[in-house]
């Protein structure tokens, strides 16, 4: 277990951070004037548990970094539609209070740690408007199907992408990255193409975000996409 402040790694979880750091940088300038992470790209050289804590470092600076740089978008308010909690697997289930640690929901399990569960995924969220959408093209998609534990609606999700801040209750989160889609949910797909999910088609992808100030959230809370 490798631990950065509140912050807690097991060994895979590091791994897989550590491979996973190109890609999660390039989603973070994908689409913007990146320059301003420059002076923020670490050093890859040693071992896991000497490069990990710069990739950390790196990562949590690079939204403040952008915001700085004009590369955010302007404050919107949305809302906390649906909260979803799991015992492994999806679909997740209705509640409508949680508790929000660094490490995610309190309560909220994954049936595989091997593609989840690491700090900058403690919450996946997904908005309402691109479920609906996907509905109009005859998919069968409901809140909590896909396995996101917050569902929003309101914000334009065009924005609400790596980099980006959000507070929903007490809690300020990070976006850090898509989710990938995943063959769970291709029950919920028109013929189980389940990767029309992927953010690579557009808007419409699942996130991830780090949990920078825990607390509660509560359905029908605001949920303020940050400047």
């Amino acid at each position: 277990m490798l631990t950065i402040g509140p912050y807690r790694f097991t060994n895979h979880d590091a791994l897989r951070t550590v491979e996973n750091f190109p890609a999660l940088w390039a989603q973070l300038g994908a689409g913007r004037d990146a320059s301003a992470l420059d002076p923020l790209v670490p050093d890859l050289d040693g071992d896991v548990a000497d490069v990990l804590p710069r990739i950390w470092a790196a990562m949590l600076a690079a939204g403040p970094a952008l915001r700085t740089a004009g590369q955010l978008p302007d404050r919107t308010t949305g809302t906390v539609a649906r909260l979803n909690v799991g015992s492994g697997g999806v679909p997740k289930a209705a509640t409508t209070q949680v508790t929000v640690g660094f490490a995610g929901i309190d309560g909220d399990v994954q049936a595989s740690r091997k593609h989840h569960g690491r700090p900058w995924q403690a919450l996946c969220l997904w908005s309402t408007e691109v479920i609906d959408a996907f509905n109009d093209d005859g998919h069968r998609l409901v809140a909590g199907a896909a396995g996101e534990n917050i569902t929003l609606s309101g914000l334009p999700w065009a924005e609400v992408r790596p980099g980006v801040r959000l507070r929903l209750g007490d809690v300020v989160c990070e976006v850090a990255a898509y989710a990938l889609p995943c063959k769970q949910n291709a029950r919920w797909f028109v013929d189980g193409k389940f990767r029309v999910m992927h953010h690579e088609l557009g808007p419409v992808s699942r996130v991830y975000a780090t949990v920078l100030q825990p607390g509660s959230v509560c359905q029908g809370d605001a949920a303020l996409l940050e400047p």
